[in-house]
């Protein structure tokens, strides 16, 4: 309920009117005082199905989608390994290398001709060729939108990362989810409206750069969580020992509290305080909500085997086929639990920053042993998950969105590996209004460059085709930044309606 003027709630003991913030203490401080404060209402409160975001809930276009999940291999998919099917580097296989033109390498990856590691095969009534290392992925194939001509900037990792993350090269700009987030609003005041699932070997690339907010309410940034870990949300509840206790623990949020107000008092109207007692009112109200969100346990046995998830294997030491299956099918499990309770937008990461042996998608040396493990895992979670939130119904008004930060070369790179590749590279969508079955944009012949060079497909087109999906025009969910009007696809994007429904 809102607060009225002749509230209670609203009078201070001399008769005068009791400011949010004044509430807010006075309610006891500490997290108790903070959730009671969230569900007396919020100063601002945006029109929206839960707690609303800036477009008033008011969309542009009528929404095909509510939410969002992207699946972001980290270290660069080799495209034409996977999704891309290219019979001409069968042909020349082994053969010296000619692109008819100057070639930038990134790591003097310009060895001969490199055939698809994996033989490729027909799936689905589209018949849409697939590699053996994502086959799982054939028997959703029909609800996908491939797109083979995406072009980036750079091929350096951290940049790519970000401008595939953030629509920028440079930190300093929201994450996608961010975005969303600041668009819609949430669906369910008890859960973050955007949530990250890191690869649970570490962060990639950039780490929490890819998801800050920036600019925008820090509430709109990407609450990061770890499915089956003991703590799968950093600080979540106090720290299990001898002389941390509930009563300590509340005693401390008090002094916090006092020290606040004390800091409020001298800053009125700072955003920045805003946002800060709404992260604390979702930490109070997600202690309740997110262990039941979070717990498997209550999934059958069945579920559990399609998604690949098995808690009872202790894993070699070798990166394996089972335990990447394992681990990202239990972010894919965990992402559609979190979907039906109403977050936004779920970013679930698969392999970390660069180190060796490789956990990541970055095979400059091996692809085979790299790739292959990576691959398998994430096909058979993402095939989970399609199919689980088609049988949900929830498929049709969910978004998935699968990308990379960029390609691989055709040419080999020490026998068996392959350089980066930022001239070509492949997305796929699904769900969410999404065209099933459809591919756009095609690649030349050696999945090098784009088969129509002055009309390539940019992380800006993806974005725009997102909000789209979701009933915004890209080009209007804007922030005032610096004096400029800042927004997710930057100056640039045009909608694909050649992949919508």
């Amino acid at each position: 309920m809102n607060f009225r003027n002749d509230s209670p709630f609203h009078q201070r003991a001399h008769g005068g009117p009791l400011s949010r913030r004044d509430f807010l203490w006075r309610c006891g401080g500490g997290l108790g005082g903070i959730a009671l404060s969230s569900m007396l209402g919020r100063e601002n409160a945006l029109a929206s199905e839960a707690s609303p975001g800036a477009l008033h809930g008011v969309l542009h276009y009528p929404a095909k989608a509510k939410r969002v999940v992207q699946l972001f291999m980290a270290g660069a998919a080799s495209h034409i390994d996977l999704f891309d099917f290219k019979p001409e580097l069968i042909k020349r296989h082994g053969q010296p290398s000619d692109f008819g033109e100057h070639v930038e390498a990134f790591q003097n990856g310009l060895g001969p001709w490199l055939r698809p590691v994996w033989d490729f095969a027909p799936h689905g009534q589209s018949g849409k060729m697939l590699s053996e290392a994502v086959a799982p992925l054939g028997a959703c194939v029909d609800d996908m939108a491939f797109i083979h001509n995406m072009v980036g900037k750079t091929g350096v990792h951290s940049s790519a990362t970000l401008l595939q993350a953030t629509g920028f090269q440079t930190p300093g700009f929201p994450g996608a989810g961010c975005w969303v987030s600041y668009g819609l609003g949430s669906m369910n005041d008890n859960l973050p409206t955007f949530v990250v699932l890191p690869d649970h070997r570490g962060f990639a690339s950039n780490g929490p750069k890819n998801w800050d907010t920036a600019f925008l309410p820090s509430q709109h940034q990407g609450t990061v969580i770890y499915p089956g870990a003991e703590n799968p949300v950093a600080d979540l509840f106090p720290a299990k020992n001898d002389f941390v206790t509930r009563d300590s623990d509340a005693a401390a949020l008090s002094v916090l509290a006092k020290l606040n107000q004390a800091h409020a008092a001298e800053r009125e109207g700072d955003a920045r305080l805003d946002a800060r007692i709404r992260s604390y009112e979702l930490a109070a109200r997600m202690q309740l909500a997110a262990p039941e969100a979070l717990d498997l346990s209550k999934e059958p046995a069945s579920m559990l085997e399609m998604y690949g998830i098995n808690e009872s294997r202790i894993w070699p030491s070798e990166i394996n086929a089972e335990e990447e299956a394992h681990h990202f099918g239990r972010k894919c499990l965990a992402a559609r639990r979190l979907l039906e309770r109403g977050v936004r937008f779920v970013q679930i990461w698969s392999g970390n920053d660069n180190g060796f042996p490789r956990r990541n998608w970055d095979s400059h040396e091996d692809l085979q042993r790299d790739h292959g493990p990576l691959a398998t895992g994430m096909a058979r979670g993402a095939s989970a998950l399609i199919r689980d939130l088609k049988q949900r119904g929830l498929l049709d008004e969910t978004i998935i969105l699968w990308t990379t930060e960029f390609g691989r070369m055709p040419s080999s790179q020490g026998g068996k590996g392959r350089d980066h590749n930022p001239y070509v590279f492949t997305n796929w969508l699904c769900g969410g209004g999404v065209k099933g079955g459809t591919t756009y944009g095609p690649s030349d012949e050696w999945g090098y460059k784009p088969q129509d060079r002055k009309n390539p497909t940019e992380v800006y087109d993806v974005h725009a085709t997102m909000l789209r999906l979701l009933g915004i025009d890209h080009t209007k969910l804007t922030v005032r930044h610096n004096g400029i009007d800042r927004r997710l696809t930057d100056v640039h994007g045009h909608v694909l309606d050649e992949i919508i429904a």
